[in-house]
């Protein structure tokens, strides 16, 4: 009997001694979820950092291409304008004489003076198309950055300041003068 219990006492002490284990390993994994939490929550924080940097650096791209586009619109924009007025400004003579042609012609009516005065109407349309203006400034006060002054007139000619003859007709192409009106100004 002695030997039976000294059996359960033994048996008692190990389901002690395993109930004692126990309760030790339910501590341990708590502290173990604790520090696999805080290890999560420190990836999760990196992960959210990198992916605001990685945003940072797309807007950043994207407002970088938009100014990009815009800088290459701007750019093609002037190109094409300064060669609209390089071209014009190489047919400007053309025009001009076509113009000294009919004012040669007189009053006579003849094929040729009929043929001149279309082929003038026609490349007056095509500058009207091209949105180029003629500054042709008979009797209107003096403007430097549309005329060039080359002759001084009377006071017989006109008020003090104004354009008395025009000598050579300006252009403009939007804002911009192509070729400015050389013109006779009264003296005042």
């Amino acid at each position: 009997m002695e030997q039976e219990q000294n059996e359960t006492r033994s048996e008692e002490m190990d389901s002690t001694e395993e109930t004692v284990v126990e309760p030790e390993k339910e501590e341990t994994e708590p502290a173990a979820k604790d520090s696999e939490q805080t290890d999560q929550t420190a990836e999760i924080e990196k992960l959210i950092g990198e992916r605001d940097e990685y945003l940072e650096m797309a807007k950043r791209q994207k407002a970088e291409f938009a100014n990009y586009r815009r800088r290459t619109e701007n750019t093609r924009k002037e190109a094409f304008e300064e060669g609209s007025k390089d071209t014009v400004k190489c047919f400007l003579p053309v025009l001009d004489n076509l113009e000294r042609a009919l004012a040669a012609a007189g009053d006579e009516e003849s094929p040729l003076k009929a043929g001149v005065e279309m082929v003038l109407r026609q490349m007056n349309e095509a500058m009207s198309q091209l949105k180029v203006e003629c500054i042709d400034p008979q009797g209107e006060p003096f403007d430097a950055e549309l005329m060039n002054a080359v002759l001084q007139g009377t006071s017989e000619e006109g008020e003090p300041g104004s354009v008395c003859q025009v000598l050579q007709k300006g252009y403009r192409m939007g804002d911009k003068v192509i070729r400015h009106a050389m013109v006779k100004v009264v003296a005042g």
